[in-house]
């Protein structure tokens, strides 16, 4: 029961982050984006990666034959991933660009 809400709490904020835009200026890898970036928004990069991951399995039935494989696993896995792995700290310019 922890685990599910816990999830669903992870997947809703990622929900909100990925629909708000930063006040960032650009370019700015100040103490607080940086801090916010590592506290906020690694965690629920890897968590929507992780989660994204489980629903790629889930969705193969569905996507082999509609021969979108590709498309689904870039909006699914990739991204996240990118996003978790490869962004610069505190630059969130490209955060959850789809």
């Amino acid at each position: 029961m922890k685990t599910k809400l816990f999830t669903t709490v992870l997947f809703v904020l990622a929900l909100l982050l990925g629909t708000v835009n930063p006040a960032f200026a650009a370019g700015d890898t100040g103490a607080t984006s940086v801090a916010i970036d590592v506290i906020v928004a690694r965690p629920v990069s890897l968590a929507m990666t992780i989660i994204g991951s489980a629903l790629f399995v889930v969705s193969l039935p569905v996507a082999i034959p509609a021969q979108s494989v590709e498309k689904v696993a870039h909006t699914l896995v990739v991204t996240p991933a990118k996003d978790t792995f490869t962004r610069p700290l505190g630059d969130f310019d490209s955060f959850l660009d789809y």
